[in-house]
């Protein structure tokens, strides 16, 4: 029993969301994915066939709350519940989840989850050495995005920032521009707060890109992106900190 692996299941309705999932799990030696859906109703029926011990799932999700959907399972597994929201922050500690993970989720904080998990009462080999937790997220990070009836490959390395354009994003890399269907925020769950930075409501930029900036813009490349008010704050401290890595 000691090398038995944690089985985890992904439930969240965001594709990428589930990709990165995939990928954090199957990372991590000590747990085995088992399985990925897109709402509770699915959920419900793996975990009538399979035995699950963890859980990350999505809170906000059709059909049924992730919070509420825990509360219908008698003997639930372990939980770590993943949102865009922390107002869910509450009441998603009081149904005993493990952890609670705010999107977007960085490869560092899920493997402070997965400790905590290792920590408790569950037949696993060990806890994650602790250097491994100062490790980035696993290297060859991509994105598939839906374009031109086909859904292309985008390595996170290369790109330069990501712009809103209503229901559609436009993601400029080194090399091309891809325009998809679909919004800012899902695209920005799925991004390291290491290596992204949200500017504008309309922006996110590649930090490792950035050439130059002042109070109001930031440059990358050719292009100048602005700086919003309501981000300048968080932006001065992500910029601030690179400047003292540097020094």
């Amino acid at each position: 029993m000691s090398g038995k692996k944690i089985y985890c299941l992904a439930v969240d309705d965001e594709p990428p969301a589930l990709l990165l999932m995939e990928k954090y799990i199957n990372a991590v030696p000590t747990l085995q994915f088992a399985g990925k859906c897109s709402n509770a109703v699915d959920a419900m029926s793996i975990l009538q066939q399979h035995s699950i011990d963890l859980i990350f799932l999505d809170i906000q999700m059709p059909y049924i709350l992730g919070t509420d959907f825990i509360r219908t399972l008698g003997s639930p597994p372990k939980v770590v519940f993943t949102t865009a929201f922390r107002k869910f922050a509450v009441e998603g500690f009081e149904l005993d989840a493990v952890d609670y993970l705010l999107k977007p989720i960085s490869f560092e904080r899920f493997l402070k989850a997965v400790n905590k998990v290792m920590k408790l009462n569950l037949p696993v080999v060990q806890a994650i050495p602790q250097d491994l937790i100062s490790k980035k997220e696993p290297e060859a990070l991509f994105l598939f995005l839906r374009a031109d009836r086909k859904n292309l490959k985008v390595q996170l390395q290369e790109i330069l920032f990501i712009e809103s354009l209503k229901d559609y994003v436009k993601v400029v890399t080194q090399n091309r521009t891809i325009v998809s269907k679909q919004s800012i925020s899902s695209i920005e769950e799925n991004l390291s707060g290491e290596a992204f930075l949200r500017i504008h409501r309309s922006y996110i930029v590649a930090l490792g890109k950035i050439e130059a900036f002042t109070a109001g813009l930031i440059q990358v490349g050719k292009y100048e992106l602005p700086i919003s008010r309501s981000y300048r704050h968080e932006v001065e401290k992500a910029l601030v900190a690179i400047s003292d890595r540097m020094k």
